[in-house]
């Protein structure tokens, strides 16, 4: 394990945010079903290893599973618009994203097709004068949360859309109150991470620079929740 981790962690590293150094500390938990309860999950592989000063970070993913929010991609036939607009998006380093039809289908059903034409325009447009980022910044949250299949992530969710998950506010509130720590819910990658909702009492600019980096991993880890503890001098 190393540099002072405890045991049932899984050491994801120490980073300096802001002031402060901060460690990574991950739990490692089985895969996680459709409509399987949260608060379980919680109780069983985290809530013991908290302690005061902690503050919980959760993967939107889980999230997004546990609340149903996961469509194979056989079940979605993209419309003709779909089709269309997903050619003209270009792919980035963390995948293809909605360059998938089936994912730029998801994204319309959850934004409207007409905003996402408004950010599939502008983006291209901006795009051009080398300006990125537009395309998410118009199509909102939900959207850049989307995940889709990706043959990297764990089986068998590499065959599915994963959409962003349903009130992540209440929900980090919820896990807040059953670890008895502030708690965020992440959605992070290679390119950077995202706080989508905390609890009250939680720095979400502190969150998102401690978990840079992304120590949960894309894959096949199974690590998707821990806690960031200010390391002791």
């Amino acid at each position: 394990m190393g540099d002072g981790a405890e045991h049932g962690w899984v050491w994801g590293g120490k980073l300096k945010a802001g002031k402060v150094d901060v460690e990574r500390l991950l739990v490692q938990v089985p895969l996680v079903r459709p409509g399987q309860e949260l608060r379980p999950i919680l109780e069983a592989h985290l809530k013991t290893k908290v302690r005061p000063g902690d503050i919980a970070f959760i993967s939107e993913k889980v999230v997004a599973i546990t609340q149903g929010r996961v469509v194979g991609m056989w079940q979605i036939t993209p419309r003709p618009l779909a089709n269309f607009l997903s050619r003209f998006v270009r792919k980035t380093p963390h995948g293809m994203g909605v360059r998938q039809p089936v994912v730029m289908e998801m994204a319309m059903r959850e934004a409207g097709p007409a905003r996402i034409v408004v950010a599939a325009v502008v983006g291209g447009l901006t795009r051009a004068i080398g300006r990125s980022g537009d395309f998410y910044r118009i199509a909102g949250r939900k959207v850049a949360a989307i995940d889709g299949p990706n043959r990297h992530t764990v089986r068998p969710y590499g065959y599915y859309v994963i959409l962003a998950p349903e009130e992540p506010e209440k929900v980090a509130e919820e896990i807040a109150g059953i670890l008895g720590v502030p708690a965020a819910v992440v959605d992070c990658n290679d390119l950077g991470s995202e706080v989508l909702g905390a609890s009250s009492g939680v720095d979400i600019a502190f969150v998102r620079n401690a978990l840079h980096g992304n120590p949960m991993g894309q894959g096949h880890q199974r690590t998707p929740m821990g806690v960031l503890r200010v390391a002791a001098n």
